[in-house]
């Protein structure tokens, strides 16, 4: 049996922006708990970011609970090492109980004792309330065709790539044209290197419109706030975020003018080539119409409201001609089309192998949960992508996310003495 001295209110799992808010309101309630970091404050953010990685949001939009910014730039966006200090200045700061360098191997529940089991590399650890603030993101997602290309191309995933001298010399293959690849495209054409973009089905988004960044107007007209159930249709599929720049607009068309060889959607391998749809054109308007239907919902909240904003400009991201190959491609050999590194933008996913609790994981090992709330009381999933609302998963819902959990987690437990 463990004494009420060794056991924690609660314990948190992961040292990133999601763990270090809800470790910043259980501290503000006087729970005695911790935060179990498997490496450094931010690790994901150190190592699976690009170099010229920057945050998506405004500096105005990117802090953490109880912070403001106040620095000279505003609109600005924070660089991947300039985030990562926030995170660390953060925790200073507030005196957060982090525990780096101390990874979480299996969290079980005694129903006996009704507390969690945290098995750690210093040691088991019993907590009354579990926070998994691990991510959901972490893990990257290759499809299956992957394995039949040959072993003489390098294959990396986004969270590997670091920069355009780190790839051997010859053209690069990036697939998937949301966030990740058109700004990992455009990171490598403005290098000078030769880009082919396998594209999607994916939205698109200004940077700016009618006189603030795109995320003033998400923010204001509800449109980051429209739940979960509203936007997953019934086999659970969510759309992925669209294609938005960091620090200006960003769109397909501008790409291709840029250099960018646009390509369909990949959709297998024969014989060492790849092949690919033939719905590039398809895709780009796609990503024009999504952009038309966010700037009209933006012009009906500013009409609605009486707002005096400045007429809708051009953009001319979005009012450049695409450059399309003609004919089509619709294959290419690595070897004879100089192809010496393939890029996965292909997505991500949470590594919660584990978490040995049952029924808070689906047969996919993905979070089974009601806004973070889990079937088995006192365990709860913090920072989940899409987890509650549309905002779920950014920065921008963390103070609201995290009170809710800290709130139900109280409700639940009085504090041990």
């Amino acid at each position: 049996m463990t004494s009420d001295i060794d056991c924690l209110d609660a314990a948190v799992v992961g040292g990133g922006w999601a763990g270090l808010g809800v470790s910043y309101y259980l501290a503000q309630a006087g729970l005695r708990h911790c935060v179990l970091e498997r490496s450094r404050i931010g690790e994901t953010w150190r190592t699976q970011r690009w170099d010229s990685f920057r945050l998506n949001t405004p500096n105005w939009a990117s802090m953490m609970p109880g912070d403001r910014y106040d620095g000279p730039d505003p609109d600005g966006f924070m660089t991947r090492d300039a985030f990562v200090a926030l995170l660390e200045d953060f925790a200073a700061r507030n005196h957060l109980p982090v525990e780096t360098r101390t990874p979480v191997a299996a969290l079980a529940f005694d129903g006996e004792q009704d507390r969690f089991r945290l098995e750690t590399s210093r040691g088991a650890r019993w907590a009354r309330n579990v926070v998994i603030a691990s991510g959901s993101l972490n893990r990257p997602r290759r499809p299956k065709l992957a394995a039949g290309l040959s072993t003489s191309l390098l294959q990396l995933d986004a969270s590997e790539y670091r920069n355009p001298a780190s790839l051997p010399a010859g053209a690069v293959l990036v697939v998937g044209s949301a966030q990740c690849g058109g700004q990992i495209a455009e990171d490598l054409v403005q290098a000078g290197r030769r880009v082919f973009l396998a594209t999607g089905r994916v939205g698109r988004g200004a940077r700016r419109y009618r006189g603030h960044d795109i995320v003033f107007w998400f923010t204001r007209g509800g449109l980051f706030d429209v739940p979960r159930k509203d936007f997953v249709d019934a086999s659970g599929y969510i759309m992925g975020r669209p294609l938005l720049g960091a620090g200006r607009t960003l769109s397909l068309q501008s790409l291709s003018a840029q250099g960018v060889v646009l390509l369909g959607r990949l959709v297998g391998v024969e014989d060492g080539c790849l092949t690919f749809a033939g719905d590039l054109e398809a895709n780009v308007r796609f990503g024009d119409e999504v952009s038309t239907r966010v700037k009209r919902s933006i012009d009906d909240y500013i009409a609605a409201k009486g707002i005096d904003a400045p007429p809708a400009d051009d953009d001319p991201a979005e009012t450049i001609t695409p450059r399309l190959p003609d004919p089509p491609i619709l294959s290419l050999d690595p070897s004879e089309d100089g192809i010496a590194a393939l890029i996965w933008c292909t997505g991500f996913e949470g590594d919660f192998g584990w978490v040995r609790v049952p029924g808070v994981l689906n047969a996919l090992g993905e979070p089974v949960h009601e806004e973070g709330v889990t079937a088995q009381p006192g365990l709860y999933f913090a920072g989940l992508d899409f987890g509650s609302t549309r905002n779920s998963g950014t920065l921008l819902s963390l103070a609201k996310e995290s009170q809710q959990l800290v709130s139900h987690l109280l409700a639940r437990h009085a504090p041990a003495h």
